[in-house]
């Protein structure tokens, strides 16, 4: 892992405070998408990190998840598949979802990936800019298995998540939240 993709990740970070109404502070990560320079080195950063694992495809969910995965799909040259929300997906055609755990701010989401776009014998590997319960990682999991594929791990931009969460999901990630 470059040490200078790290400086400049940490360097275009912000925590920001939305008022006292708010029970904690939100992360402001638009520094990364406005920098060209994160730009070009994340996608291979991430893949890097399973390229030995040998991924056919890239998932990873809507919205900054549709950033950061097709910067690692690009570097790994294979494809990408994007996994929607309940209640947002665009599409008229057979999707396969997974309802998800409570997520950090307590939310049950649903994910839905284009069934036809997961293929038996894909090795999934999936891609977010956070990962923190694993919610989101766990139910695209379970999306792959049920298209036959299986996942090969997740790669995060930063990893919040438990020792244990990071084992069961083979989390790797360029940052710990406590850099941050």
């Amino acid at each position: 892992m470059s040490s200078d993709l790290t400086t400049e990740l940490i360097g275009a970070f912000r925590w920001n405070d939305p008022g006292r109404d708010f029970p904690h502070l939100v992360s402001d990560l638009s520094g990364w998408w406005r920098s060209p320079t994160i730009l070009r080195a994340l996608g291979p950063a991430l893949a890097a990190l399973f390229r030995d694992e040998d991924p056919t495809v890239v998932l990873a969910p809507e919205v900054t998840g549709f950033i950061v995965g097709p910067l690692v799909a690009v570097a790994l040259e294979v494809g990408f598949v994007e996994a929607y929300k309940g209640g947002h997906s665009p599409v008229a055609e057979p999707m396969t979802w997974a309802d998800a755990d409570p997520d950090h701010k307590g939310r049950r989401l649903s994910l839905g990936v284009r069934s036809r776009q997961l293929r038996p014998g894909d090795r999934a590997l999936i891609v977010d800019d956070w990962i923190t319960t694993g919610a989101q990682s766990r139910a695209l999991g379970e999306i792959v298995a049920a298209c036959g594929a299986v996942t090969v791990g997740t790669a995060a931009v930063v990893a919040e998540c438990t020792p244990a969460v990071a084992a069961e999901l083979r989390v790797r990630s360029i940052l710990r939240a406590e850099q941050l």
